[in-house]
C-alpha cells in the first residue's frame, strides 16, 4: 500500500469542508488535512448566509417606530450607524471563524492557510512551495459571484463586497433577479438606501411559485423600492458632467443637478469610487452611486489542475460527480456549491457527511436532493419546499389551497402588508406536493411544514391537526376548500 502523508485532504474551508475533515478526523481517526486561501467558514459564515442575515435583522427596525406608534408607543425614529453594525458585525465574524478553525485543530485536523490544487490523483501543490499526498482528496471550494461581459463592469460590485462597504451609498441599482438581488434590494433598502432593481425576465425569483413570487414583486414596490423588470443594463461607465442630463436619484439632492454636483451632494460616493452612469434597455439613463451586479454564481473550479487528473467539468465548470459525490478520478470527490447540484448550506454539510459515509466508514450513502425545503430572506420572507403549482400541474393534477390576507400585527398599524399561505396537492395520491408561504418569519414556519412533507403527508393529516390560534401559520391547517384544479 502506498504511503500517503495523509487519509484524507480537503480543499476548502467552508462548511461543507470543514464538516467532512473534522468528522472524518474525529469519527474514524483518519489523519486529515484541510487548505484553505482565504477564510474559514467559507461563503455562509463570512460572505453569505450570515453576515446577510445579521443585516436583514438590522434592516427590519426601520418601521418599528411606525408600528410602536400604533401600539401606544412613544417612539421616534432614528438614523442607521453603518460604521456601528459594521463593527459588530466583523467582530462576530472573527469570532465565528475562529470557532471553525477551533473545530478543526479540536479534531486533529492540520490546516493549511494556502491555495491547494492538484498535481495528481493523490497529491496537492500549495501556494506555499509545499506538496501534500493523500490517499483520498475532497474538493469542497464552493462558488463565487461573477460580473457580467459588459465593457466598465469592474466599476460595479458583486455580493462579496457588500460586507466590505467602507460607507453605505445613498443610492444603488441592482442587476438580477434572483434571491440574492431581491434579499439585498430589501435589505439596503430597509438601511435607508435608495434602491432600484433591473431584472430582464418578466418577474423576480425565477423557479420559485408563480403566486408567491408575485407577492414579493407586488410587496417590494409598495415598500418603495423601484423595481423594473423586463429590464436590463447596456452601458455603464464613470459619470461625468456629460451625463448631466440622466435622470437624477434621490441622493442628487436637487432635481437636475448634474452628476457631478450629485457626488458632492452625496458626501463621499459608493466603493467604486464614484458616481456611475447607467444606460437601460427601455433608454433611460440614470445616474446612481453603486452599481451591484447579481447576475449569478459560478464554481470555483478554476486553475485547479483538474484537467490534469481527468476531472470533467460542466458549462459553468461545475465539477461533475456521481450519487456519492465522487469524480472521474476514484480518488478524487467533490461536494457543496462546487459541483452546483443544490447550492446551500445544509445540502453542502449533508454532503459532507454522506461522503465521510462513503469514504471512510464503508457505508455507501447518497444524499438525497428532494423535498429540501428553503427560505428567501426578503421582505415579507418566503419560505417554499416542493413543487410549485406550475412544476407540478406539469406532472398531475392537483388542487390549489391558497389564501392571502392581512397579518394582525401590521393591519393594526395600519400598513397595507399581506401574506400567502399555498398548498399543492396531488389529486390522486392527495400529497401535499409543495408548500409556499409569503410572510414574516416564513423561513421558521416552512422548516416545520418540511418535516410533514417530507414524511409524505397528505391534504387529510393537515386537515386533522388543530389550528394554534391566533397565528398567521394556523392557516396551513384551516384551508378546506381548494381555490383551483390544475
Amino acid at each position: 500500500m502506498a504511503d500517503y502523508d495523509y487519509d484524507l485532504f480537503v480543499i476548502g474551508g467552508g462548511s461543507g469542508g470543514v464538516r467532512a475533515a473534522r468528522v472524518a478526523a474525529g469519527d474514524t481517526g483518519a489523519r486529515v488535512a484541510l487548505a484553505e486561501e482565504d477564510r474559514y467558514g467559507g461563503t455562509c459564515v463570512i460572505r453569505g448566509c450570515v453576515p446577510k442575515k445579521l443585516m436583514v435583522f438590522a434592516s427590519e427596525f426601520s418601521d418599528v417606530a411606525e408600528v410602536g406608534s400604533a401600539y401606544g408607543w412613544n417612539m421616534t425614529a432614528g438614523s442607521f450607524d453603518w460604521q456601528s453594525f459594521r463593527g459588530h458585525l466583523n467582530t462576530e465574524l472573527d469570532r465565528l471563524e475562529g470557532v471553525y478553525r477551533s473545530l478543526l485543530k479540536n479534531s486533529g485536523v492540520e490546516t493549511f492557510d494556502a491555495r491547494a490544487k492538484l498535481v495528481d490523483k493523490h497529491t496537492v501543490a500549495l501556494s506555499t512551495g509545499e506538496t501534500k499526498t493523500a490517499k483520498t482528496i475532497l474538493i469542497a471550494t464552493g462558488g463565487r459571484p461573477v460580473r457580467p461581459d459588459l465593457p466598465n463592469a469592474h466599476l460595479g460590485i458583486v455580493s462579496d463586497d457588500i460586507f466590505h462597504l467602507e460607507t453605505l451609498p445613498k443610492s444603488i441599482l441592482i442587476i438580477g433577479g434572483g434571491y440574492i438581488a431581491c434579499e439585498f434590494a430589501c435589505i439596503l433598502h430597509g438601511l435607508g438606501v435608495e434602491v432600484t432593481q433591473y431584472y430582464r425576465g418578466a418577474q423576480i425569483l425565477r423557479g420559485f411559485d408563480d403566486e408567491a413570487r408575485g407577492l414579493i414583486a407586488e410587496s417590494m414596490r409598495e415598500r418603495g423600492i423601484d423595481l423594473a423588470t423586463g429590464t436590463n443594463i447596456v452601458e455603464m461607465g464613470p459619470a461625468s458632467d456629460d451625463h448631466s442630463g440622466a435622470t437624477p436619484t434621490a441622493s442628487d439632492a436637487a432635481m437636475g443637478a448634474s452628476a457631478a454636483q450629485a457626488a458632492d451632494l452625496a458626501g463621499e460616493s459608493s466603493a467604486t469610487g464614484g458616481p456611475i452612469w447607467v444606460k437601460s434597455t427601455n433608454g433611460h439613463e440614470r445616474v446612481f452611486d453603486t452599481v451591484l451586479f447579481a447576475t449569478g454564481r459560478d464554481p470555483n473550479s478554476t486553475d485547479m489542475g483538474l484537467d490534469a487528473v481527468g476531472i470533467e467539468t460542466g458549462r459553468r465548470g461545475e465539477i461533475v460527480v456521481d450519487a456519492y459525490s465522487r469524480t472521474a478520478a476514484d480518488s478524487v470527490y467533490a461536494i457543496g456549491d462546487v459541483t452546483n447540484r443544490v447550492n446551500l448550506t445544509p445540502v453542502a454539510i449533508r454532503e459532507g457527511m454522506a461522503f465521510v459515509e462513503t469514504a471512510f466508514k464503508d457505508n455507501p450513502t447518497a444524499v438525497d436532493h428532494e423535498l429540501i425545503p428553503s427560505a428567501v430572506f426578503t421582505q415579507p420572507e418566503m419560505g417554499t419546499v416542493g413543487l410549485s403549482e406550475e412544476a407540478a400541474r406539469e406532472q398531475e393534477e392537483v388542487e390549489i389551497y391558497c389564501t392571502s390576507f392581512r397579518p394582525m400585527r401590521t393591519a393594526f398599524a395600519g400598513q397595507s402588508d399581506r401574506v400567502l399561505m399555498k398548498l399543492v396537492v396531488s389529486v390522486a395520491s392527495r400529497k401535499v406536493l409543495g408548500c409556499h408561504i409569503v410572510a414574516p418569519n416564513a423561513g421558521e414556519m416552512i422548516q416545520l411544514a418540511g418535516i410533514a412533507i417530507k414524511m409524505g403527508a397528505t391534504k387529510e393529516d393537515f386537515d386533522r391537526t388543530v389550528a394554534v390560534h391566533p397565528t398567521m401559520s394556523e392557516e396551513i391547517v384551516t384551508m378546506k376548500t381548494p381555490m383551483r384544479t390544475a
